[in-house]
């Protein structure tokens, strides 16, 4: 069904990458890194200066899917894709052994970007993302998973480090205090969050905070109440000054200007004037600045190039007919969204629609949904051709 008025405190949230086997992976040929510290001034757009580095473990999934086509006329778009920069996900502490030969081949005028992903009860509000770590485990999630990535970054001080801080976390608490799960990580969520951004504050990072997107934290009801949690954490890490903003879209489906916006004909659209990303990153970027905390924004337009797929707002998972969208650039036509970056790595499934799987979640099985898809974050070799037959621009 859409989202009524009366539904948006119980918004469902974005599915995103699950923990994956760490696959030894070989660097590429190393390259020259910076000959001294970086430091990057997260006063200014870092991105109009570094490019985003094309990752090693994306690149070789990508490399591999090419010699798997179904399509041979697919495939010099396909193996353009290798060369576009993602993120890479440290979506377990086991996957932090995947930081080291993603490094290697960084060269200076690049960022390599990672998106931090393992808090206690992680993703509350969506089974098939749930992380590795119990609610509760908060101190693990320290010593374990953030202090070893802190470290890593400080041993590699000529490097630049782009990071996405928790997708979903800090919205479900926003929009699904109800739910059981939620209400039972929240704690961890908070404090959480605040370690991650108070340690990993160092001079070669860049950091952004997770905030949904236009269809969860625009609504009306949400955008001052959505502002107020992100800047709470952002106090609680003692103001952090290497946090830029916020990251908007990850995984998502989200248009970035289309006019009037996907579902702005629906019943309630009236209570969401944030029909488009551009208009959720001006509007929540307001109400950021009002609850004291920087707002500048990176947009994931990873697989955003189609519009109208989905039946609700609210379906995240494997999105049929999904095309690449725009990729990274700088360019964006805002002064507060920094770039148009690619978050989540196309390729990688949301989620199951074996419903007798033990991750399953509904949405993986709905009709608008790709089918069939394996578990979260394993390679769908059908779904990356999708995403390559219908990018926008096309890909060659």
């Amino acid at each position: 069904m859409k989202f009524t008025n009366s539904a948006i405190l119980a918004f469902a949230t974005t599915a995103l990458a699950a923990p994956s086997a760490t696959t030894p992976v070989k660097p590429r040929k190393a390259v020259a890194a910076c000959s001294s510290a970086v430091t990057l001034d997260a006063t200014t757009n870092i991105w109009q200066k570094y490019k985003l580095h094309a990752n090693t473990y994306y690149r070789k999934e990508v490399e591999a899917a090419v010699s798997a086509l179904t399509d041979s006329s697919l495939a010099a778009a396909a193996a353009s894709v290798a060369d576009i920069g993602t993120f890479l996900w440290l979506d377990t502490i086991e996957n932090i052994g995947k930081f080291e030969p993603a490094v290697a081949d960084v060269p200076c005028e690049e960022i390599l970007g990672l998106v931090i992903y393992d808090l206690p009860g992680r993703d509350c509000a969506a089974k098939a993302s749930n992380g590795e770590l119990k609610v509760g485990e908060i101190s693990k999630y320290k010593s374990q998973y953030i202090d070893p990535i802190v470290k890593l970054i400080k041993a590699h001080p000529n490097t630049a480090f782009a990071l996405i801080i928790e997708p979903d976390s800090l919205p479900n608490l926003v929009t699904n205090s109800d739910k059981t799960a939620c209400k039972n990580s929240a704690a961890g969520y908070r404090d959480g969050v605040a370690y991650a951004l108070k340690n990993l504050n160092l001079p070669n990072v860049i950091m952004y905070l997770d905030a949904g997107h236009g269809g969860w934290l625009g609504w009306d009801a949400n955008l001052k109440p959505g502002a107020q949690e992100l800047a709470k954490a952002y106090t609680a890490a003692g103001k952090p000054k290497q946090l830029r903003g916020i990251a908007t879209n990850t995984a998502g489906w989200n248009q970035w200007d289309a006019s009037p916006g996907e579902f702005s004909t629906a019943s309630d659209a009236k209570y969401n004037k944030c029909q488009n990303e551009k208009i959720y990153v001006e509007t929540f970027g307001a109400a950021l600045k009002t609850a004291g905390m920087p707002n500048h924004a990176v947009v994931d337009t990873g697989r955003n190039g189609v519009s109208g797929l989905r039946a609700e707002w609210g379906d995240w998972c494997n999105v049929k007919g999904a095309g690449f969208g725009i990729r990274p650039t700088a360019d964006t036509g805002s002064s507060l969204a920094d770039a148009f970056v690619w978050i989540k790595p196309g390729g990688e499934s949301d989620g199951t629609s074996d419903s007798s799987a033990n991750r399953y979640d509904s949405f993986c099985g709905k009709s608008d949904a790709f089918q069939p898809s394996p578990e979260a974050g394993t390679w769908n070799q059908a779904y990356f051709e999708e995403l390559i037959q219908n990018a926008k621009p096309s890909l060659v």
